[in-house]
Order: C-alpha cells, then sequence, then structure tokens
C-alpha cells in the first residue's frame, strides 16, 4: 500500500465516522503499511487486523476501539496515541514509542513487548513511560526490559505476564492482578502497589522499602496524638490568636491517604514536610503560606487550590491535577520587616502534571523536573524555570512576559504552538 492509498482510505473512514454520504469504514486485512504515516489521523473502529505496521509514524493518531490484532507495531512511534479500549491481542510492540499513549482498557494480551532472549541484557524495549494503560489485558504479555516508568497501569490485569528487567519506577499499579507476573530484576522504586497482594513479591526477596503499598508510609494519622479535627482546632486558634494561642498543625512524615479528602480544608500555614497526600482530593484546599518541602502529593486532585506563598522544594506531584490553582506570591509581613515570598517549587517532580489555567506569577521551578506537564493558558509572568526539564512540556498561550528560561541549547525544548 502507498501514502497516497492510506490517504485515501482514511478520507473515507472520515466520511465513515461524520455519517457522510461514501463514507466507508476502514477494513485492512494483512495490508503491508511499513513506514507510511498515520499521524494525527482518526481511525476510531478501523480494522487492521495481521497488517505489517512497523516503522510508521502512528502519533497523535485514534485507534479508539479499533481491531489492530496480530498487527506487527514494532518500531513504530505511537507517542500519545489512543487506544482506549481497542484490540491489541497477540500484536508486537518491540522496540515501539508509547510513551504517553493511552490505552485505557486496551486488550494487549498475549502481546509481544520484547526481544526474545535473556531479560538482563540492556535491549531496546518497548517504552510505555507515562502512558495511561488503567483497565488494560495485559495477561500473558511479554514485556521483559519495558520502560513503565510513571505509567497509569490503575486497575490493569498483568496476571502471568513477563515483566523481568522492566521500569516500572513511579507507575501506579493499584489495584493490579500480578498473579504469576514476572518481576525478578524489575525497577519498582516509588511503585505504587495499593490494594495489591505484595506477599508474593516479598516471598521472592523483592525490595519494597521504596514502594507504595497499602501499609502505612510514616505515621498513621490513628497514631496522631489528638484527633486531627482537634489539632485543626489549635490550628485555627493559633492562626488567629497570631501565634499567641494554640499550636501550628505539623503533618511532618504522617501517611494521609486514609483520610481519602481534605477538599476545601483551611491549611493554611500548617507544616507538613516529607508527608504522604498521595490520592487526596485536595479541591479548592487551602495552603497558603505552608511549608510542604518533600512531601508526595502523586495523582491529588488540587484543582483551584490556593497555594499562594507555600514552599514545596523536593516535592512530588507527577500526575496531579492543579488546573487552575493559585500559586502566586504573597506579601508577608508589612512596613521594613515585609518580605515578598514566593511559591517554591525548586527540584519537585511535576511529570504529566496538569497545571491549565493556573497562576503561576514569580512561581520557582529552579531544577525543578516539568516533562510533559501542561502550562496551557498558565500565567507564568516572572516564573525562575533556570535548570529544569522542560521536555515536551506544553506551554500553549501561557504567559510567559519576564519569565527565566536557561539558554542552554543542549537541553531539552519546551513545546508552545504558534497562535497562527
Amino acid at each position: 500500500m502507498s501514502q497516497d492509498q492510506l490517504n485515501a482510505m482514511v478520507d473515507l473512514h472520515g466520511r465513515f465516522l461524520g455519517g457522510r454520504i461514501g463514507g466507508r469504514r476502514a477494513m485492512l486485512d494483512n495490508m503491508d503499511m511499513r513506514g507510511l504515516s498515520l499521524e494525527g489521523k482518526d481511525l476510531k473502529q478501523a480494522n487492521f487486523t495481521a497488517c505489517l505496521m512497523n516503522d510508521m509514524n502512528l502519533s497523535y493518531a485514534n485507534f479508539q476501539e479499533a481491531s489492530l490484532y496480530a498487527c506487527d507495531l514494532s518500531n513504530s512511534n505511537l507517542f500519545n496515541t489512543v487506544f482506549v479500549r481497542s484490540d491489541l491481542r497477540g500484536a508486537r510492540i518491540e522496540n515501539a514509542n508509547l510513551e504517553g499513549a493511552d490505552l485505557e482498557s486496551a486488550d494487549l494480551r498475549r502481546g509481544g513487548m520484547a526481544s526474545a532472549g535473556d531479560f538482563s541484557v540492556n535491549t531496546k524495549a518497548v517504552n510505555f513511560k507515562g502512558a495511561n494503560l488503567s483497565g488494560a489485558r495485559l495477561a500473558g504479555s511479554m514485556a521483559a526490559n519495558a520502560d513503565f516508568s510513571d505509567a497509569m497501569l490503575v486497575g490493569a490485569d498483568l496476571s502471568n505476564s513477563d515483566m523481568r528487567g522492566a521500569s516500572l519506577e513511579g507507575a501506579n499499579l493499584s489495584n493490579v492482578n500480578i498473579e504469576g507476573v514476572q518481576l525478578n530484576g524489575a525497577n519498582i522504586k516509588s511503585t505504587i502497589f495499593t490494594g495489591v497482594d505484595v506477599s508474593v513479591m516479598r516471598d521472592v526477596g523483592m525490595d519494597l522499602s521504596d514502594a507504595i503499598t497499602d501499609d502505612n508510609v510514616g505515621v498513621a494519622v490513628s497514631d496522631l496524638s489528638e484527633p486531627l479535627q482537634k489539632l485543626l482546632e489549635r490550628h485555627y486558634m493559633w492562626l488567629e490568636s497570631k501565634g499567641k494561642d494554640g499550636e501550628q498543625l505539623d503533618l511532618s512524615s504522617v501517611d494521609l491517604r486514609a483520610l481519602g479528602t481534605l477538599k476545601q480544608e483551611r491549611l493554611t500555614a500548617i507544616k507538613a514536610i516529607e508527608t504522604k497526600f498521595f490520592g487526596l482530593n485536595l479541591y479548592q484546599v487551602q495552603l497558603q503560606s505552608a511549608v510542604l518541602d518533600g512531601s508526595d502529593f502523586r495523582s491529588c486532585d488540587l484543582e483551584a487550590a490556593d497555594l499562594r506563598g507555600s514552599s514545596f522544594k523536593n516535592a512530588n506531584f507527577s500526575h496531579a491535577n492543579l488546573k487552575g490553582a493559585n500559586c502566586i506570591a504573597l506579601m508577608l509581613g508589612a512596613g521594613g520587616t515585609s518580605r515578598f515570598n514566593p511559591c517554591n517549587f525548586e527540584n519537585s517532580r511535576f511529570c504529566y502534571a496538569d497545571f491549565s489555567g493556573a497562576q503561576l506569577k514569580d512561581a520557582v521551578f529552579v531544577g525543578a523536573n516539568l516533562a510533559y506537564v501542561d502550562f496551557t493558558d498558565a500565567d507564568l509572568r516572572g516564573a525562575d524555570f533556570t535548570g529544569a526539564v522542560l521536555e515536551n512540556t506544553q506551554l500553549d498561550h501561557a504567559r510567559t512576559e519576564g519569565a527565566t528560561f536557561d539558554r542552554d541549547p543542549s537541553r531539552p525544548v519546551f513545546k508552545m504552538k504558534s497562535d497562527a
């Protein structure tokens, strides 16, 4: 098949999806499309059974509910491609780039993801970095040496799959089925295993010390000196009396996951260093002038949160929702004792976080990892991005007047679409 023939087929399929006259669903069986491009094309519900699709550019394409049964996608570019509820059974995707792809509820059973051979050999395997595989069926898949770092695999079926030597660093494997899975040599640093029976992993000597399981990480809420509500009441007294009465709330090293939500809670000026907020509903929470260095906010909902003037140095916000958050500076004190207090995210991690529409004027992102962060429509005037990782960071329509960016050409370049 030539590129022109493929383009004609895509046009007919587009007419089919739009219900227009002359449209025809793409039904391709055993076709050779190697080296062609479907970049950004909408191929929902199309059929590509047993097609040769090696070395193709399929980035940003939409294969929702499509059949790619027994396809060979090896070495193809599947960056940010949509495979929601698609049939990928028996598909070969070794050496493919699926970074940022959406495979929610996709069926990848008995798929080939890695080259045959010793799992300990550092071969180039499939890249699922940051991909959404929530609810995906991966039972029996060959995924040795695959890169699942920062991927979402919530509720996925990994039973009897071969994931030896795979990188699962920072991945979310909550409520996954790991029965019979092979994980020898896998990197599970900061991996999330909540809702998972990890006893088998412990039995084979896997080190879970850096992973997050159902066990408390630090102090449990139930082990606080007093009920949290009592501590909050004393904190409010401390705030209202400007420190004369009550006591500042200190939740440092406390695992707050059991709370589930602190939605719209007033937590102004608390201290919570290296605290686990992971997965909490923090919608419209008030966290102004707080010290939250080293805390874990991964997968938290912080939409419209008030974070003005707070310190988040070395914190982790991967996959967090920060849409519309207020992170501008505060002016503390009065007269000659006043000081300018910007929101400080120095050396923090924000991979795949959403800051769209957020207020971040004068924020400090020195040394922060902002790979794949969405800053669309955000106010970044005067922000400091010195030394920050800006790989595939989205800055569409963001205000960046006066912001400081590295000019080192060796650093990854952020992405900003023109208004044209």
